[in-house]
């Protein structure tokens, strides 16, 4: 008799769940969704909420509310994020270092990218580019491996703080190419470009995106993209690889949207259409681009695929090069 209470009982709070999330897939949404920036306005993160917000309000027929919460490489807004409920209400708007680096990076992360979020779409891809302020003696990749080499601990490059995928970028570079340079972390990349561009830092390795309308004003120098193959919106510029013989040398960032671990699946189904579908949409898409955000799109399923192998290589080139932030 208990045992048949205790089936029953399992029983009903299943179909009870079940219930609720396929009725809350049904009404979702019914009022504005909060998106949650982890950084600062005028990153490659807030630049694709920004582009995109229009149209997916419109896909969802709901105001899209974003909300800059930076701190701590994207880890305070992303927590927020993390420990809210699991509605659809609330979003993250991230990167490759919220979702995946700063986990082989801090020792203590406030939450667990895999364990405590959900998935839900692979937004865009966002190359990297190696860029010098023009006092910089340098006019390729091998000669300002060069001239930091002559000049140990002389060269300080900028990245929008500790375990963010300008930092690692910069310290994979260190480590294959046996350089002594000096990291200043800044709080986003706004200010780390501010300062780039004034010569405080004489270096840095950050998104197209974030870089290139200063490389095309002449107050930066780019000396080359750092994927496996060349850009095509700057098809002149070499990869690292070729220009400095640097086998191995590929960084690449991304973006993407994760709400909290346990939204229903009629919830992610909803808002993964509708980001597919905003980020599609033809103008939208052509300012993506504009920007040197790259579009992806998917399922989530191939998003949360693509977090668990992209944790795995971070952590390994984390432990590699000695990578560890408190």
């Amino acid at each position: 008799m208990r045992r048949c209470s205790q089936t029953l009982s399992i029983l009903l709070l299943l179909f009870t769940s079940l219930y609720f999330s396929v009725a809350l897939g049904a009404t979702y949404p019914d009022r504005p969704i909060r998106l949650v920036v982890p950084f600062p306005p005028g990153g490659g993160v807030d630049i694709y909420a920004r582009l995109v917000q229009p149209e997916l309000a419109k896909q969802l027929g709901q105001p899209i509310v974003i909300e800059n919460k930076a701190g701590a490489g994207g880890m305070i807004g992303t927590d927020q994020v993390a420990k809210a409920a699991p509605d659809g209400y609330t979003l993250a708007a991230g990167n490759i270092a919220t979702f995946a680096m700063n986990a082989g990076v801090y020792k203590n992360m406030p939450y667990d990218p895999v364990k405590d979020l959900t998935p839900i779409i692979q937004t865009v891809m966002v190359p990297y580019v190696l860029v010098v302020n023009p006092s910089v003696p340098a006019r390729s990749v091998k000669e300002l491996i060069a001239y930091a080499k002559a000049n140990p601990g002389k060269l300080m490059y900028g990245s929008s703080g500790n375990g963010s995928g300008q930092h690692m970028a910069a310290e994979l570079f260190k480590s294959k190419t046996g350089t002594d340079m000096l990291h200043v972390p800044y709080k986003g990349v706004g200010a780390m470009v501010i300062d780039l561009m004034a010569g405080h830092v004489q270096l840095a390795i950050a998104d197209l995106a974030s870089l290139m309308p200063h490389v095309k004003s002449g107050k930066l120098r780019a000396l080359a993209v750092c994927g496996a193959a060349r850009s095509a919106e700057y098809p002149d510029l070499p990869t690292v690889i070729e220009a400095a013989n640097l086998p191995g040398y590929e960084t690449i960032g991304w973006q993407g949207i994760a709400a909290p671990a346990g939204l229903p699946k009629e919830v992610i189904k909803r808002l993964n259409e509708a980001f597919n579908k905003a980020q599609s949409e033809l103008s939208v898409k052509e300012k993506l681009i504009s920007t040197s955000l790259t579009p992806v799109g998917g399922a989530a399923e191939e998003f949360a695929r693509y977090i668990q192998k992209e944790t795995a290589k971070w952590a390994k080139v984390a432990k590699d090069i000695n990578l560890t932030v408190e």
